[in-house]
């Protein structure tokens, strides 16, 4: 699926424009342990707050579609450095971690109109405890 290669080729190379490029207006985004944030600004806010605690790669990717084109999943490896300190969570000191996770997509007129990400958020802190 085109337009989910698209979002990922751009997260992976810190292009939030690019991510948002593949968005509808008023996109649905399900951040994990968070609450539903919907439109572009939102969503890129979302993404300058990642971007100063984290840097993140994805790699492992696999990319499923239904038939129809309106929903996909993703399912890869997070490879990621803790960079500053996120509220709520351990204190950063630039640790490393590597996490299995899953996004579930809906999809209009070529765009994404929902972004769901899932990962173990018990084992992120673990590994960044350790």
């Amino acid at each position: 699926m085109d337009v989910i290669s698209r979002y990922f080729e751009a997260f992976n190379a810190g292009n939030v424009d690019g991510m948002l490029a593949c968005l509808t207006d008023d996109v649905a985004h399900h951040v994990n342990e968070g609450q539903v944030r919907t439109g572009k600004d939102l969503f890129a806010a979302f993404c300058a707050h990642m971007n100063r605690c984290y840097a993140e790669n994805l790699t492992d990717m696999v990319i499923m579609a239904s038939k129809d084109g309106t929903r996909a999943a993703a399912e890869y490896r997070v490879n990621g450095t803790y960079l500053q300190t996120d509220d709520g969570l351990p204190e950063a000191t630039g640790q490393t971690y590597q996490l299995p996770a899953g996004s579930f997509f809906d999809i209009r007129e070529g765009r994404i109109a929902r972004v769901t990400t899932y990962y173990n958020l018990a084992d992120w802190i673990r590994q960044v405890s350790a």
